[in-house]
């Protein structure tokens, strides 16, 4: 045995080596965060690999950790990526008791997993990818060698049984130094990495708008306690994407081309964007995974160009019926292009309530499109727009069993109560919000108690692309009571009653919630 374990079993010896092989691994993940935050150049190995398993994951997958993490489901998965990587480095340590070889050979084999996953992400620079990794590696290796030894030296001697549980208390402290050394080196990694990309957004100024939007007024937000404000702050705004690490972009560095099926190609720098004529617009965005009555949803005032001049300076050709949104971390979205020129005023965005992007929202530039789920058309950290035809391409979600269309359903929802919460027998207000962006809101009924359906008042429509809250009046006598709620478009058409699952195409079927008065 290449390392002594004085009194202690094999299976013991074993298995804190195995803890020694886990910490090792903790350590070498946290200093490639720690190298992701000090240079640009390298990105976070575990980002990178997580974007991988994104990729290669099922849409059922996909659909499965969003209903269960919402917006956190970036979180779970990073901190699932990094427990298996862990329990991997235990397995592998407790086959390397004999001989270091089995650990060494899984370092080397996560090393070139790891940088093949971190050399494909944009801004990665090769040597520095290889060379951060293979310091990470080394020292990975080194702290394994150095926790073993540690763990397993002898701890104890028949002539001296006070000294048992030395071996024991080595391994906690060991164990508790590793985690400590990795806790701080993926803090301030991450931390460097949003302090850089907040540097960079603190220094711009979002210019003046030649068309700005009023203001929200008391008329267009009945200020009910427990119902979505009209306008949802950047901090609250839903956040789905695939993106495991928020990609920090270099305003300066950054570009759009415009090209595929166009009469000439452009390419537009940021200050480019920032010269042209701005405007403001209110949107609402939804995920196509939002489920009824649920939250990946949210009302915003955007400031960018319009799309449509963008496109106008390259010249669309005929023929070139989709229009593909591509980021930097090569995610791809694609819808008609048809709906770049027609009166929803798809924009080029690059401010979210009269502040610059924020990173999480696709600093430096996004496409908004009122009316388009954003698995079609709302392409964050924007760089390249493609024309080309309908069936010449399939946007990312396509071919995992989305729908190449993917217009927004006209939804509603009750925020006030809550569900399953008790209130005050008597008059009381419900509230909530419906959207049907670029047709508009014409109306919202509620029924309580499966008794007929009551017209509710609405606030004012900040636009058609927005959402419109409205609330009802009602008495409520004491127990148990249930509500739900519809809307009607401004074409006419209420919205679906059938119930409907968000695959493929988005939810339908009416918003109901059960509460109790007393």
């Amino acid at each position: 045995m290449l390392f002594n374990g004085g009194m202690d079993d094999a299976h013991t010896v074993s298995q804190r080596a195995g803890y020694a092989g886990a910490s090792a691994v903790a350590v070498a993940l946290g200093l490639t965060e720690l190298f992701a935050g000090l240079f640009a150049s390298v990105p976070s190995a575990t980002a990178a690999i997580g974007s991988v398993v994104i990729d290669l994951s099922p849409s059922w997958l996909k659909d499965f950790a969003i209903s269960v993490f919402g917006t956190a489901d970036k979180l779970a998965l990073g901190i699932g990526t990094f427990i298996i990587a862990v329990v991997l480095g235990y397995f592998l340590g407790r086959r390397s008791v004999t001989s270091p070889l089995p650990i060494i050979i899984g370092f080397a084999v996560f090393g070139i997993a790891g940088m093949a996953a971190q050399a494909s992400e944009p801004n990665a620079e090769l040597l520095a990818v290889i060379a951060s990794t293979t310091i990470a590696l080394a020292i990975g290796i080194f702290v394994f060698l150095l926790l073993v030894r540690l763990f397993t030296a002898p701890a104890a001697t028949p002539e001296d049984p006070s000294t048992y549980d030395l071996g024991r208390r080595r391994v906690l402290v060991g164990v508790a130094a590793a985690a400590a050394v990795t806790v701080v080196t993926v803090g301030v990694g991450r931390a460097m990495l949003r302090s850089r990309a907040d540097a960079q957004r603190a220094a711009i100024e979002l210019p003046d708008p030649v068309e700005a939007a009023p203001d929200p007024t008391a008329a267009h937000d009945f200020g009910l306690a427990g119902v979505v404000p009209v306008v949802v702050g950047n901090s609250t705004f839903y956040r789905i994407d695939t993106a495991l690490v928020v990609p920090a972009v270099d305003p300066d560095m950054w570009s759009l081309r415009i090209h595929g099926m166009v009469d000439r190609e452009v390419e537009l720098s940021y200050r480019d964007l920032q010269e042209m004529p701005q405007i403001e617009r209110y949107a609402t965005l939804s995920c196509v995974s939002n489920e009824v009555g649920g939250r990946l949803v949210g009302n915003a005032l955007w400031t960018g160009v319009l799309l449509k001049d963008v496109l106008d300076m390259a010249g669309v050709q005929q023929g070139a019926d989709q229009l593909v949104g591509r980021s930097v971390d090569n995610w791809t979205a694609g819808f008609p292009t048809e709906y770049a020129f027609d009166d929803r005023e798809a924009m080029i965005a690059i401010g979210m309530n009269r502040e610059v992007l924020p990173a999480s929202h696709g600093f430096p530039a996004r496409l908004v499109v009122p009316g388009l789920y954003g698995y079609v058309s709302a392409t964050k950290w924007l760089t390249e727009i493609e024309l080309t035809t309908w069936d010449a391409f399939d946007g990312y979600w396509i071919p995992r069993g989305w729908a190449k269309e993917g217009p927004i359903k006209t939804q509603s929802r009750i925020d006030r109560p809550k569900l399953r919460e008790r209130v005050t027998a008597g008059a009381f207000t419900l509230g909530g919000v419906a959207w049907a962006p670029h047709v508009g809101i014409a109306g919202v009924e509620v029924q309580i108690d499966g008794g007929e359906w009551q017209e509710a008042e609405l606030a004012e429509s900040l636009s058609d692309n927005s959402w419109r809250l409205w609330k009802l009046d009602v008495d409520l006598a004491s127990g148990d009571h249930e509500a739900r709620v519809r809307a009607v478009d401004a074409t006419g058409t209420y919205q679906s009653s059938r119930e409907r699952p968000p695959a493929p195409d988005g939810a339908e079927g009416y918003h109901t919630i059960r509460f109790s008065a007393a």
